[in-house]
């Protein structure tokens, strides 16, 4: 067929231009119109609606919501769990307007809750009692509707309205079951899986390990009020924001090492309305485990302990010592250190007490009751000694076991050498026309003693008429402090630096010459150990000192921190807190004399140095005895210090010194006292270990 037209142009070519053109001018025509109403609408939002929104940006605000953190765990120095964590399921409520929702009221101007909000809350309150009753656990604590009402806090008084509510933790498993199932006759509610704190039931070194508490009722210590000040301050790290009621160290390690164990929270952030109601969540950032503690305790060295504390008590109820019982010693202190490493293997306060009461919000008062002797650490503070009005408590007078100190401070300043004989009558004399007068223990006549002697034989007239008569005739009324210098380079005055709260440093009360009658009275006092007031754990490091010839060691109570992959993030090793040099002969000497005849280690296969102390104390006018016992094993080659005190114990060789022998036969089991554990040696191999 043929076409006629303009030459190469078929016959549709116009038709088609024509479709394109069309095509180009409807885009065009669109992208115009679109155009114009973004114009249209950016002019609405400047001029027509920009106030609205600006109230509406202005109203919005963002808070976060701290997420709780796993706590890291407490270990013995074998690994056993002392302090530690099992998941438990908790119910929250996020309230909304449907228990909040208020009025004017125009008789009184006062915001009321509608009725409305208050039936919802009655009705919720109802519901939840229900549910707790029916499938919660049938020994445990019942909640009733008003209490419940009490958790919502409707008014805010406990804590701001975006924050959850939590009305009960520890659900059994068909009360989550029912929730869950329901959740939608429940607004706001959310179950969340916490982490709740456990004790070792064998109840081992409780009060050094500590409690936790909540967080709100922590204001007291200067930890949370720092806590606190950096929480307000406006870039704080909202992991480090605490909650009101999230459970914090109170006392020994769970409050030292809280940072360590508290982790870090995560948190929520959220958007919240004029009225500070949670609307939604704008990110969610998840917590970081805590790391754990890994003590220097040994767990079953401490239960040996702790029970030979008990034993001993027991017994001096039962037999008598020189025709007389103790009934009233009800209280015991241990402390076991080695010499090369600083590790603290044992530290005993008791009697002591399940932990886990302090797991709840409240303490009851019965509780407390029972445990209000007990759950301060008598090893490092002073507490009471359990005995109800006798005016004693747990640190006491060094009684005898000052005296090798008392012979290094003589030799040091010159009062008498190695190679003098002191001559014993039993009585030394002091004071104007010595119108006062010091007595050996029973008055015993000793003789001839030389400096070692006079420490084995414990002679009260050889460090009066050698060491504090003498001193302080050469330093006159200076000579308190020239002894209290001496004290505080072995640890006796000042802190041990083992870095527990509330550590004591003891009581120099040598340093009141007023009190003492005169400043020549104190330094005689001082020298045979009846001035002077010191802690169970600074004796052992006194101990120590003197095994150490010269070197206070930092007690450590902690080898290392792991984090939750169990990668060591610290280790503590030995740190020497400050060095006094003496003579090598005048060491030699004293180690020498720390050799008095005890009965408690007969059969002991160590050569050890030791020394009894019965320190003297009035009470309501009454002088009470109290028992004291220093060691360190072996003798020259030293690995473990101990430091035992019994209040009202009578002698120190009868009532601290069995004590003692038990700990280092638990030491000796378990790490060997020359190296190597006893537990790993066979019954054919003992006696070459001897």
């Amino acid at each position: 067929m043929k076409w006629f037209g303009f030459p190469g142009r078929s016959p549709d070519s116009s038709h088609g231009r024509s479709t394109s053109s069309l095509r180009i001018n409807l885009f065009f025509f669109g992208t115009f119109f679109i155009f114009c109403v973004i114009i249209v609408r950016l002019a609405s939002l400047q001029f027509v609606e920009a106030e609205a929104l600006t109230e509406i940006e202005e109203n919005q605000e963002t808070k976060t919501v701290p997420l709780s953190a796993i706590r890291g765990i407490i270990h013995a120095a074998g690994g056993e769990n002392i302090a530690y964590n099992t998941s438990v399921q908790s119910l929250y409520i996020t309230l909304t307007k449907d228990y909040t929702e208020t009025y004017r009221n125009k008789a009184t101007n006062e915001y009321e809750f509608t009725d409305k909000a208050k039936a919802n809350t009655a009705s919720l309150a109802a519901r939840l009692e229900s549910v707790f009753n029916q499938y919660g656990d049938p020994s445990g604590k019942k909640l009733t509707g008003e209490e419940i009402t009490t958790l919502l806090d409707l008014n805010f008084k406990k804590t701001l309205g975006y924050y959850p509510r939590k009305i009960k933790t520890g659900l059994t498993p068909k009360e989550v079951a029912h929730f869950l199932e329901h959740k939608e006759q429940y607004p706001g509610l959310s179950i969340v899986e916490e982490a709740a704190r456990h004790y070792d039931k064998d109840t081992v070194a409780v009060q050094t390990v500590g409690y936790i508490r909540p967080f709100k009722s922590l204001d007291s210590l200067d930890l949370y009020k720092n806590i606190r000040s950096a929480m307000k301050k406006n870039n704080a790290d909202p992991g480090l924001v605490y909650k009101e009621e999230e459970f914090a160290g109170a006392y020994g390690l769970e409050q030292q090492y809280q940072r360590e164990l508290r982790g870090k929270n995560g948190y929520q952030t959220i958007s919240v309305n004029p009225q500070n109601m949670a609307e939604e969540i704008i990110e969610s950032v998840p917590p970081v485990k805590g790391n754990d503690i890994w003590m220097t305790i040994n767990k079953n060295v401490q239960m040996k302990t702790e029970q030979a504390i008990m034993d001993q008590i027991r017994w001096l109820h039962t037999h008598p010592v020189l025709g007389k019982l103790h009934p009233d010693a009800l209280t015991g202190y241990a402390v076991a250190m080695e010499v090369d490493t600083g590790n603290v293997v044992v530290m005993a306060s008791m009697p002591d007490y399940d932990t886990n009461v302090w797991t709840t919000d409240k303490v009851e008062p019965e509780v407390y009751e029972k445990i209000a002797n007990n759950y301060l650490n008598g090893t490092i503070r002073d507490t009471t000694s359990g005995i109800s009005g006798n005016g004693l408590k747990s640190v006491i007078y060094l009684g005898s076991t000052v005296k090798p100190l008392s012979v290094l401070i003589g030799l040091n300043e010159g009062l008498f050498s190695t190679g003098d004989t002191y001559n014993d009558v039993g009585i030394a004399y002091f004071g104007k026309d010595d119108n006062a007068s010091v007595k050996n223990s029973s008055g015993h006549v000793l003789g001839p003693l030389d400096p070692a002697k006079a420490i084995q034989e414990s002679s009260n007239a050889f460090m009066v008429d050698m060491v504090g008569d003498p001193l302080y005739k050469k330093y006159k009324s200076k000579a308190p402090e020239v002894w209290d210098q001496y004290l505080k380079a072995f640890g006796l005055g000042v802190s041990t630096q083992s870095g527990l709260p509330n550590e004591s440093a003891g009581l120099g009360d040598y340093m009141d010459t007023k009190a003492a009658g005169s400043t020549q009275a104190a330094m005689v006092y001082a020298s045979f150990g009846q001035k002077g007031k010191y802690t169970a754990l600074q004796l052992a490091q006194y101990t120590a000192t003197l095994a150490n010839e010269g070197e206070r060691i930092k007690p450590q109570l902690v080898s290392r921190i792991t984090d939750a992959e169990g990668k060591t993030v610290k280790e503590f090793h030995r740190e020497v807190l400050s060095t006094i040099s003496f003579d090598p002969s005048y060491w030699k000497e004293i180690k020498k004399g720390m050799n008095t005849a005890v009965k408690a280690f007969d059969g002991f296969p160590y050569d050890f140095a030791r020394k009894t102390g019965t320190s003297e104390m009035d009470a309501y006018g009454v002088t009470r005895d109290n028992g004291v016992f220093i060691a360190f094993a072996p003798r020259e080659h030293p690995k473990l210090a101990v430091a035992v005190v019994i209040p009202e114990g009578g002698f120190g060789s009868n009532s601290a010194a069995p004590v003692a022998r038990k700990i280092f036969d638990a030491y000796d089991w378990e790490y060997g006292l020359n190296g190597v554990p006893r537990k790993n040696v066979s019954p054919a191999a003992e006696s070459t270990l001897e």
